[in-house]
């Protein structure tokens, strides 16, 4: 904080917001005191102002609410309700609601209301056409006096009986979310219509109201394009008889420093120098009073040319549930004060800088709120300092109308807050409605006592201390941001003791989005990475087997040291790589055409991985059943749309598991992928390690590109690009040891239950984002029943995509950048082509003469099982499916080949619940957007084809273990845990196929009786094993981050494998093996050269397991014939089988040492999922899932 007891001196100046300077406050009196002795006659004149309110009437409506919102289920009830019944579109949707929430009733309202609720809601699934808009009709009576009906006959009416003497309005237009020019402009004209009315002299509008969403890099652009819609609604002002009001609203702190931007330039137009205009402060944030000096010195200067003054409305904020998500997500400072009570101090603050003559002179004063302690020191502030003039009291429409009225009596006058609304779009006032429950319901909050604080002593003396306390904090400084990360400044070192997510880079503070503009200046004449990658190339045989010779050599020691030696040098990679954020946004702007909001996270996720790595190295020393084996020689092939994060994750996560590294980069991604290696090479060098344990290779795809995956050298390759590329890798080599993640058809479903302004905002993020060229991507969206005639769905997604801004990255403004390389082949075809039954929604055009500036492009009528529904096109267009049911839907997302990502935007659990368990696709979201997996939040990985090898998720718990071999080792944890589990049997639960008659018993007997005491003492290890890991990972569904917007739920689901005992191999490996797979409740075939005990084969009877007496000849044509799937070879030899599956990439085959490690021995058997779920509506949590997974 600034402290400022003293007027200052000549030339001190402190930050303002936006990143100017300004001159600090003067002290915060003439004689330097704190106006803190007016605080008994405050509460004096409460007391007062709640004997005169107890005389007025209560409005019949607000108190029902009041006492519905003291019930203890009341919130959640009024929430629901507004939230599920009052906004679907589908009647059928919110009578399913309505019946669900029928049973919650709050005890307080009367008996007949109550009834007529509860019977609602059983008829209302039968009968929805007429219950619920009676319903809805109720809601809308109950709390009609918070919000006014917009239409013309309606607002004139409600307008007429709420004006009185002392009583104006502030007039707020709701509408829908502006995710796109048209609600932009059509909000824009409404407020416009407002102004033009003669009983309309006070208007309220927010900077995002008015214009389309705007890069948050491009600030200059977006308070130009704003200035430029806005400032003909302040000509309408200026141009009445009266000149009329326009006050400038805010509601996140993302818009803090565009709004006061906005504003001043709009009122620095010389053609309106004579208009008084206001805008809006929240003390809630620590930024509100330097944002006030600001405004003071800029309104000053203004009175001294000879302009009007101007006028701050000084609120506490009411948008702190989501900015508690905003910081959350991001891992950022949250931007407001951490206490209420830090909060009601601030505004004393503000309001205590502001209130003397000098000031108000230029700003005058909106004092809004109804906390009546804040009320009457403010009053009696101004009052002392002879501002009463320069001071107007502001509350919302319809609360505590009683104390409005008796305030009035004493100032004078009251604006009242009015938000309008057209009744068919009264679920745009939900957010709003949410905000005035809470603030009813939150005992935190000086709402909740309003109906009270007369007779209620307790609750009055409450009120009063918090008054006192927030006043006693009071001092004469000027807070700082609470949100002020520097990018200008090097990053802090990551912790050595933990991993924790890399905050990306906050837009919102003035000195990022300089350094952001700097970098995208150097973007046009970049040469990064370039003398680094030209000494990389490989243009020989030679050449190639040096780089590899001297890569093995390195690597023999790196593979020796203890994973916690090799997790230094990875966390002092991450150090390097954060210190390398800027040039690394400027390679991949240059080179790869990424936007500064597409690049920062991936800077970030490379960061993770570095991190995350390195903790994971250290488990690998502890694996308790198993010895790591590193592999020698690590191949990575990483793709060209995340130049940086894949390549940095393969990368970091071989070197993390001990092996020597060839990085390969992607040809239009080569100095991407160079400046990668200049940073991780510096941390080899800090460590004393030599560079070469990692070879940047610029190699041919050609000869020399195959003769690198062919080198026999090669243990592991990990590839990230299309599935036929894999396919390709496996014919050079078709026992090459192959990790991909390849092609990804993925589709977001939207139900008639969801909120359909989310869905489309996020549907257009989704399909869009990076132009679309994304293996997560959303090319498909299937809309489910009547959503599928959802104007509003239509029009808001619509609007949404149409309105991108499609550019090259050096403009700020860009929000879609160009594809990597002019269009050609499928898609073109996906750009230019329409199937049978397709038409345009959206047609996409090429915008100039490079062929890869593409608008983007939206296309319907997709029908099941046509190209577009099957094809991965990866470029920047959407097609549109529709369903008659959920489950139609689901079976249309899984009808693909690929199962990367797959999405769901609804509000019903029982909906949820059901595509939870049936969408097939390793990464899982629910309302919100499908791309953008985050380092250990979600684990990144696909099922089916969109998957090869070992099936571990990358930036996950078990990445590092598919990356090594690994040879038995005595399990020695704790005996008996494996008995204890013994007794529920195997698998997960009876309903998913478990057998609970099954007992391991059977297992070491079997091993007893065929192979001796040693057999059965390894098998009895492994069950401990298998047990302990059970009950600590694969048992359970966990949520290791902990985050309160949402869930991130990390499961594992059983998975067939098929089993093959070669001729020779010990019966007990296999006896192992069946163990781990009946534990994870996998499916099983076992497929054995040799007559197995009778036991076993009971065993795997009553498991339900097919068994398959064979030998090599008739196994391998077996195996042939397998239509993908994995296989758990036991002895035998790998490379046959794999050529009899003509090494084809979807078939994985597990072919190590079997060992005691449950750890290790149970990862075959289990997919991994990761589930992303929004876990708050509008910030407030909504726990819709809890009970699902």
């Amino acid at each position: 904080m600034t402290t400022l007891p003293t007027p200052p001196g000549p030339g001190t100046t402190v930050s303002a917001p936006g990143g100017g300077s300004r001159t600090p406050a003067p002290p915060a009196t003439q004689d330097g005191a704190l106006p803190t002795h007016l605080a008994d006659q405050a509460a004096a004149l409460v007391r007062r102002w709640l004997t005169e309110a107890a005389g007025y009437p209560v409005d019949r409506s607000a108190a029902q609410l009041a006492g519905v919102l003291r019930d203890p289920g009341g919130l959640d009830f009024t929430v629901g309700f507004v939230d599920g019944v009052i906004r679907p579109e589908d009647k059928a949707v919110a009578a399913r609601n309505l019946r669900r929430l029928a049973p919650q009733v709050p005890a307080f309202l009367p008996w007949y209301l109550r009834a007529a609720v509860r019977t609602g809601g059983a008829v209302a699934p039968v009968l929805p056409g007429v219950v619920i808009p009676a319903a809805r009709a109720a809601l809308r009576r109950m709390v009609g006096h918070l919000i006014v009906d917009a239409t013309d006959r309606r607002l004139g009416r409600s307008i007429a009986k709420i004006r009185r003497e002392g009583i104006r309005l502030n007039v707020n237009l709701l509408g829908e979310a502006v995710l796109g020019t048209r609600e932009a402009g059509r909000r824009l004209e409404g407020t416009h219509r407002l102004l033009a009315r003669e009983d309309v002299d006070y208007v309220s509008i927010k900077v995002s109201s008015t214009v389309a969403p705007h890069s948050p890099w491009a600030f200059d652009e977006a308070a130009a394009d704003v200035v430029a819609h806005l400032a003909p609604l302040y000509e309408q002002a200026a141009a009445a008889a009266t000149p009329k009001f326009i006050n400038l609203d805010m509601e996140e702190y993302k818009d803090l420093d565009l709004t006061v931007e906005v504003f001043t330039r709009i009122l620095d137009q010389p053609r309106f120098r004579n208009l008084e205009a206001g805008i809006v402060l929240q003390a809630y944030l620590p930024d509100a009073l330097a944002a006030m000096i600001r405004l003071q010195e800029w309104a000053a200067a203004r009175r001294a040319s000879g302009g009007a003054p101007i006028k701050v409305r000084v609120v506490k904020g009411a948008n702190l549930p989501m900015e508690q998500v905003e910081a959350e997500l991001h891992a950022w400072p949250l931007a407001t004060w951490g206490s209420k009570a830090d909060t009601d101090t601030n505004y004393k603050r503000v309001l205590n800088y502001a209130l003397r003559p000098e000031h108000t002179a230029n700003v005058r004063i909106g004092v809004a709120g109804h906390n009546l302690f804040d009320i009457a020191w403010a009053w009696l502030l101004a009052g002392e300092r002879g501002v009463r003039d320069g001071i107007e009291f502001e509350m919302l429409l319809g609360m505590a109308t009683g104390q409005a009225e008796a305030v009035r009596r004493d100032v004078g006058g009251l604006l009242l807050y009015t938000p309008v609304v057209r009744p068919q779009e009264f679920d745009v006032a939900i957010a709003y409605l949410i905000r005035r429950l809470e603030e009813g319901a939150s005992s935190e909050n000086f709402m909740s006592a309003v109906f009270e604080l007369a007779a209620n002593e307790e609750l009055f003396e409450r009120e009063k201390q918090r008054f006192l306390t927030s006043l006693a904090a009071l001092d004469a400084e000027v807070p700082e941001p609470a949100r002020r990360q520097d990018r200008t400044r090097p990053e802090a070192p990551a912790p050595r003791d933990r991993f924790d997510n890399t905050p990306d880079t906050d837009p919102a503070v003035a000195a990022n989005r300089a350094w952001g503009g700097q970098i995208l200046a150097r973007v046009p004449g970049s040469e990064a990475g370039a003398a680094t990658i030209a000494a990389a190339a490989v243009d020989t045989g030679e050449q190639l087997q040096a780089g590899i010779a001297a890569a093995l050599a390195a690597g023999a020691g790196w593979g020796a040291l203890t994973g916690a030696r090799r997790a230094e040098v990875l966390h002092t990679a991450g150090d390097a790589l954060a210190a390398r954020r800027a040039e690394l946004l400027e390679v991949m702007a240059a080179e790869t055409g990424k936007t500064l909001d597409q690049a920062d996270p991936e800077v970030s996720e490379a960061i993770d991985f570095a991190h995350y790595y390195a903790e994971q190295a250290r488990a690998l020393d502890t694996v308790d059943g198993a010895a790591f084996v590193p592999a020698r020689l690590t191949v990575v092939t990483p793709p060209w749309n995340f130049p940086v994060a894949i390549p940095a994750g393969s990368t970091l996560a071989a070197l993390a598991a001990g092996s020597a590294v060839v990085l390969k980069p992607a040809g239009p991604a080569r100095r991407c992928g160079a400046v990668l290696a200049e940073a991780l090479w510096e941390a080899l060098d800090a460590a004393g390690v030599s560079r070469d344990l990692l070879a940047l290779m610029d190699v041919d795809e050609g000869t020399l590109g195959r003769q690198l995956i062919e080198h026999p050298a090669v243990d592991r390759l990990i590839l990230t690009g299309a599935y036929e590329t894999a396919e390709l890798f496996r014919s050079f080599r078709p026992d090459l040891p192959l990790l991909a993640e390849t092609s990804g058809k993925n589709a977001l479903i939207v139900t008639p239950s969801a909120d359909f302004d989310l869905a489309a905002k996020d549907l257009a993020y989704s399909a869009f984002g990076h132009a679309g060229q994304k293996c997560s991507a959303a090319s498909l969206v299937i809309l489910v029943g009547s959503t599928a005639r959802s104007r509003r769905f239509h029009d808001q997604l619509v609007d949404a995509v149409s309105s991108l801004t499609v550019d090259w990255p050096a403009n700020p403004a860009a929000q879609m950048g160009p594809i990597i390389e002019p269009a050609e082949g499928k898609l073109l075809r996906g750009l230019t082509e329409l199937g049978e039954g397709e038409n345009w929604v959206l047609q996409p055009r090429q915008l100039d003469d490079s062929g890869r500036l593409w608008s983007p492009g939206i296309r319907a009528g997709v029908r099941r099982g046509s190209e577009f529904h099957t094809t991965e096109y990866f470029g920047p267009v959407l097609g549109i499916m529709t369903a008659d049911t959920l489950e139609e839907a689901v079976a249309l997302q899984n009808e693909v080949d690929y199962g990367l990502t797959a999405g769901l935007h609804s509000l019903d659990p029982a909906e949820i619940g059901y595509w939870l368990e049936h969408a097939q696709a390793g990464n899982l979201y629910v309302n919100r957007h499908i791309t953008g997996a985050i380092v250990q939040r979600q684990p990144f990985g696909g099922w089916k084809k969109s998957a090869v090898g070992p099936g571990t998720k990358a930036g996950g718990p078990n990445y590092l273990i598919g990356l090594a071999d690994w040879r038995r080792a005595e399990y020695r944890g704790a005996a008996g845990v494996a008995s204890e589990a013994a007794d529920r049997g195997y698998g997960r639960d009876a309903g998913s196929g478990a057998r609970p008659d099954l007992q391991l018993e059977v297992l070491t007997e079997a091993a007893a009786e065929l192979a001796g005491a040693d057999a059965a003492g390894f098998l009895s290890r492994s069950l401990d094993s298998d047990a302990a890991a059970w009950n600590r990972e694969f048992g359970q569904a966990r949520d290791v981050t902990g985050l309160a917007a949402e869930r991130n739920v990390f499961r594992y689901l059983p998975v067939p494998v098929t089993v093959r005992l070669a001729d020779g191999a010990p019966v007990a490996d296999l006896l192992r093996v069946l163990a781990a797979g009946l534990r994870a409740g996998a499916p099983l075939t076992v497929s054995a050269a040799a007559p197995l005990p009778a036991p076993v084969r009971s065993l795997l009877g009553e498991a339900g397991a097919e068994l398959r007496t064979e030998d090599d000849a008739a196994w391998l044509a077996f195996a042939g014939n397998l239509a993908g799937g994995r296989i758990r070879l036991i002895g035998g030899n790998r490379a046959e089988t794999i050529a009899a599956t003509g090494g084809r990439p979807d078939v994985a085959v597990y072919a190590g040492e079997v060992t005691e490690a449950g750890r290790v021995e149970m990862l075959p058997f289990l997919h991994e999922q990761a589930v992303s779920i929004t876990a708050h509506r509008f910030g407030t949590p909504n726990h819709l899932t809890d009970h699902l997974i």
